[in-house]
């Protein structure tokens, strides 16, 4: 009896500290069976030390389409990601809520400048990750990427959403780097959300 009492107390414990949101109800954008109709992906370009990198993100602009994010996604290709546009400048917080991979969060001021980067954010995490200063978007993009490509705080992202894009006639005359191997020198202003913190 004093063994299944143990037991009992311990399989409480262990429930309550690994505890999850209740599952949403149908039609929440939390929900998997909620369909969420984002619309054909964007070319985002962000300006790092080391060239150009492009990616083809999807624009949550939207309520639901932001509730939604990158939840279910089991797989996200290093020219992939989602560009969230809160349509007016606020200090945000992000989750990983039904997320099922490692991402980095890139925060992004009115003008396109990177002002934060939280890299590998654990799948399915509740913790909060806020922007710490006020944002108009996040750029979600596959765990680590930003230091495997060297993109840092400062650095510009250019996308109609902070009204910096570079036409033809402007673009950078040699775009053969766009997307080329980078081997970036310092990382160390980028916060790390991995689970060994």
């Amino acid at each position: 009896m004093r063994m299944f009492l143990i037991s009992s107390a311990f399989a409480l414990f262990a429930s309550a500290a690994f505890a999850q949101v209740p599952p949403a109800p149908a039609g929440d954008p939390a929900h998997p069976d909620t369909v969420i109709e984002f619309g054909a992906p964007e070319p985002v370009s962000i300006e790092t030390d080391d060239g150009v990198f492009a990616i083809s993100a999807l624009i949550a602009d939207s309520d639901p389409e932001r509730q939604r994010g990158l939840m279910f996604r089991s797989t996200l290709a290093d020219d992939e990601g989602m560009l969230f546009d809160y349509e007016e400048v606020q200090s945000v917080s992000m989750w990983m809520r039904n997320t099922e991979i490692s991402l980095d969060l890139i925060f992004i001021s009115d003008s396109g400048e990177i002002v934060k980067i939280i890299a590998n954010a654990q799948p399915y995490s509740l913790r909060s990750l806020p922007s710490d200063f006020p944002v108009l978007g996040v750029l979600e993009v596959r765990g680590s990427l930003a230091r495997d490509v060297g993109i840092r705080p400062g650095n510009i992202v250019r996308h109609a959403v902070f009204d910096n894009v570079i036409g033809p006639e402007e673009a950078v005359d040699d775009m053969d780097e766009t997307n080329g191997d980078f081997a970036p020198e310092n990382t160390d202003d980028v916060e790390d959300a991995s689970p060994e913190q």
